[in-house]
């Protein structure tokens, strides 16, 4: 007998994040206790933790998928969960065709599910905590040299959008805002006489940058402009409609400026970012630094920035180490 395809119902995303909404279906009472677990996880981690909506979207969604996988092995039950299961319960996900990345991100949703069942006492130790991360490959991040920046930069184009994404150029590379950063910025978060700028980062974690010379000179430019396009509200960076501009438009503009400069590289928002932590770590070589200015948590994080180019490095350790200078 052929069981026609049912459609699975839509839910919204942000109401999954916070409510942990499934698509109605009939659950056994052994599933839904195990539902009923993950729900109460989530309202932790957005009412308590307050982590962002995609990490709540992301360990919810790796936590299911863990339950369908423990279904199968016929667990019913998260206190039966020990390491080797956990080793199984991977195992079997990386059967699936699953990438180490989100192995990796389906182990740290374990992890930190486990650690609050043990927080409100259902659980003595937590069976994940062994269990090793999959290696991954280590992937360089993209970055562009300072002659594509200052081509990419030197724009001339005088209307008023065209200065807004100058602005917005010069402030992503000039003090390495993530994308979400820079649209959510407000005008009232500028401080262009003391130059500096408030930022919200991950987790709803503030920091102050400092602008530089350039940005600041493009920002005022711009906030001179900005009434041009009749905005909505506080938003430092508008559409030409005058609403907050989207995350879309900003990556939509970057491009096109790219090729418009002559850039052979591909210009995306991050690329800017990593360029500013490249190009500030080679000159300065103080990676603490570059983790505050970047909101990095860990600086494990920031570490991926050491690619230093290697003739770079053997030329100051040639000139700065008393047993390598050469003879000419």
């Amino acid at each position: 007998m052929i069981l026609a395809k049912q459609r699975t119902p839509v839910v919204n995303v942000e109401q999954a994040a916070s409510e942990s909404v499934l698509p109605t279906k009939q659950v056994s009472p052994d599933e839904q206790s195990l539902i009923n677990s993950v729900t109460q996880f989530l309202r932790y981690l957005k009412s308590e933790k307050q982590l962002s909506q995609n990490t709540q979207i992301n360990y919810r969604r790796q936590l299911y998928a863990t339950m369908d996988l423990m279904k199968n092995m016929e667990l019913w039950c998260w206190q039966d969960v020990d390491s080797s299961v956990v080793h199984a319960l991977i195992a079997q996900s990386k059967r699936t065709g699953l990438q180490a990345s989100s192995l990796a991100l389906r182990l740290s949703a374990l992890r930190s599910f486990f650690d609050w069942l043990i927080k409100i006492g259902e659980m003595n130790a937590n069976p994940a905590r062994g269990v090793l991360n999959p290696k991954l490959g280590k992937r360089l991040p993209k970055n562009l040299d300072i002659d594509d920046i200052n081509q990419l930069l030197d724009i001339h184009d005088n209307d008023p959008l065209s200065v807004r994404d100058r602005a917005m150029l010069e402030l992503m590379y000039g003090s390495g805002l993530r994308l979400a950063e820079l649209v959510n910025l407000n005008c009232r978060e500028l401080n262009l006489v003391e130059g500096e700028v408030r930022v919200m980062g991950k987790g709803s974690k503030e920091r102050k940058l400092p602008l530089g010379r350039e940005s600041i000179k493009w920002l005022e430019h711009w906030l001179s402009m900005r009434d041009f396009l009749v905005p909505h509200d506080d938003a430092l960076f508008i559409s030409k409609l005058g609403n907050r501009i989207s995350r879309r438009n900003v990556e939509k503009r970057f491009a096109q400026w790219g090729i418009k400069q002559g850039v052979a590289a591909h210009i995306y928002p991050h690329k800017l970012r990593h360029s500013f932590a490249t190009h500030l770590l080679e000159s300065s070589g103080d990676l603490r630094a570059v983790q505050e200015l970047l909101g990095h948590a860990d600086l494990s994080t920031t570490q991926i920035y050491t690619h230093l180019d290697f003739t770079h490095l053997t030329t100051v350790y040639d000139a700065a180490h008393p047993r390598a200078k050469r003879k000419i």
